[in-house]
């Protein structure tokens, strides 16, 4: 069965604290019964993603994956006041009616406050030409609201306040909401 869910992660950087904002939504999904795809972008072959191969087996696996979701929810950190261009590599590659029907929440991560709108202005323009019409209130987190963790096991580990683990909660209730309707019909 595939997955009802799948996060699309931007970060180029594996331990960024975007990775405690994903974790911390997968193991809400998960809790929920939710079945999850995790596509880390920067680990897809970067010589397809430049070269934009659309016919490359990672970027068709990948595509697929996201054609089989309902929901889509794209995680980013923000960089010069938009979304990574890893991330944009990737749904460049995606097809032009992409995201038809899907629902989709954006979890993005910056500096400050500043680049809030950067989900407005920057994600969902790219998002709309391919043909995205539903979307989740999703998430902006500044990197003070998460802590990492030193806990000498190799992987980061993090600590969200409690302020934005409201946020993400109430972002994953819409998500099993949205689910939750999608089954009815």
């Amino acid at each position: 069965m595939m997955s009802q869910v799948v996060i699309l992660s931007g970060s180029p950087n594996p331990g960024s604290r975007l990775a405690g904002i994903t974790q911390y939504v997968e193991s809400h999904l998960s809790e929920k019964g939710i079945s999850f795809n995790h596509i880390t972008v920067a680990s897809l072959p970067a010589e397809d993603l430049i070269h934009a191969r659309f016919d490359s087996p990672a970027i068709v696996e990948a595509a697929a994956i996201v054609e089989a979701a309902d929901v889509v929810i794209i995680a980013s950190p923000v960089y010069k006041a938009s979304f990574t261009g890893v991330l944009k590599t990737f749904l460049d590659l995606l097809p032009q009616k992409g995201l038809t029907d899907k629902f989709v929440t954006p979890l993005f991560i910056g500096g400050t406050i500043a680049h809030l709108l950067s989900i407005d202005y920057a994600l969902k323009p790219v998002l709309s030409s391919l043909n995205a019409k539903h979307f989740g209130s999703g998430v902006y987190a500044i990197d003070s609201q998460i802590a990492r963790i030193d806990a000498g096991v190799g992987e980061s580990q993090f600590e969200l306040n409690d302020e934005l683990k409201q946020r993400l909660d109430a972002s994953v209730a819409e998500i099993v909401e949205e689910l939750r309707i999608r089954k009815i019909k």
